[in-house]
């Protein structure tokens, strides 16, 4: 007898109003993650300032930015020398001491531009893909949520790929739109319209099991929570503690594809600094390759404790805001319905 999915149906709502929960869920996990992951940089950055003065990775639990500098030029309010920081509590401190509150959500514009509307599709796709593979097909198993949650990554990161491609450029060159519009011409008539989703490759490898084992874990904890619990729906306490624990585990089994990307991400960011297009970037299993040789199996699991400790957090915020607001719609539906009778 087959183990039935820890799932359960979108309850009748709208997929706009899942995209509306999806995006309240992104927003709010952009504004609480935010602070965590400039104080992060600016102490990375007062060690080995922008990994040689050229480029950094700027993430926030939802999505990952790559920010260069030319001629190791500070970029505006990302970075400023004139502070030591001695840790993070410090770092809070000085940083709103000096700067104002505002600085601790730098980088946030590109956030809500890029990784909201990523955010918005990779999780009312998702929802749409497991009940249809559930209540369509008739598939009740495990292996719901991971086939729905690779997917659905699978697809978001299809889509926002050239985006991000042409937000690097962007920024990297200072470009004009008229002039942006020249480059990715030129970019499409030399190396063809898959030069677009340069860089696919490696966020595939890192994103689309880190979705597939996400979704399969939150399924799982959260079914026996509410099993131990007695109770029908997760409440959002539920929802957040499977939310962190499933972030967790899909971050540290997916981290050395997170370190290969980083360092792809780096070398991607040099060459559009320099603007050598004639250099291939080195794939993905030579630098995995070239990590092993140089640092062993340790160096593919570095930076463990702040992937966690971004990651945990993101995903516990994300989930049970998407979940509160699904909750809120299917109540909100259940009383329309019943004014109409």
């Amino acid at each position: 007898m087959r183990e039935r999915a820890p799932v359960t149906p979108s309850g009748g709502i709208t997929p706009m109003q899942q995209m509306l929960a999806s995006g309240t869920g992104a927003l709010l996990t952009s504004l609480f993650v935010t602070p965590l992951d400039v104080v992060k940089i600016r102490l990375q950055a007062q060690g080995s300032p922008f990994y040689q003065g050229k480029c950094f990775v700027y993430c926030n639990g939802l999505m990952d930015h790559l920010y260069v500098c030319q001629n190791g030029a500070s970029c505006t309010s990302w970075y400023k020398t004139s502070t030591h920081f001695s840790g993070t509590l410090d770092a809070f401190v000085k940083i709103t001491r000096n700067e104002g509150v505002r600085s601790l959500w730098s980088g946030l514009p590109p956030t809500l531009v890029m990784a909201v509307p990523a955010t918005v599709i990779y999780f009312t796709c998702y929802d749409q893909l497991r009940d249809f593979l559930c209540f369509g097909m008739g598939y009740q198993g495990i292996q719901v949520p991971l086939v729905a949650g690779g997917l659905a990554r699978l697809g978001a990161v299809t889509v926002i790929s050239p985006l991000e491609l042409v937000r690097t450029k962007m920024q990297s060159r200072q470009l004009t739109y008229s002039e942006l519009r020249v480059c990715i011409r030129s970019s499409v008539a030399q190396e063809g319209w898959l030069s677009l989703w340069r860089g696919w490759g490696p966020t595939v490898l890192r994103d689309v099991p880190f979705s597939a084992l996400y979704w399969f874990n939150y399924e799982l904890v959260k079914a026996k929570l509410c099993a131990g619990y007695s109770l029908s729906e997760a409440s959002f306490m539920m929802s957040f503690v499977a939310g962190a624990i499933s972030g967790a585990v899909a971050a540290v089994m997916t981290l050395p594809f997170d370190v290969v990307k980083t360092q792809r991400q780096i070398q991607l960011g040099e060459m559009e600094m320099l603007a050598a297009p004639a250099k291939k970037p080195s794939s993905t299993w030579q630098i995995m390759s070239r990590i092993l040789a140089d640092s062993g199996y340790r160096g593919l699991f570095a930076g463990f404790l702040p992937r966690v400790v971004k990651v945990a957090p993101a995903c516990a915020v994300m989930i049970s805001t998407y979940e509160f607001g699904k909750t809120f719609f299917q109540k909100l539906n259940r009383e329309r319905a019943l004014r109409a009778l």
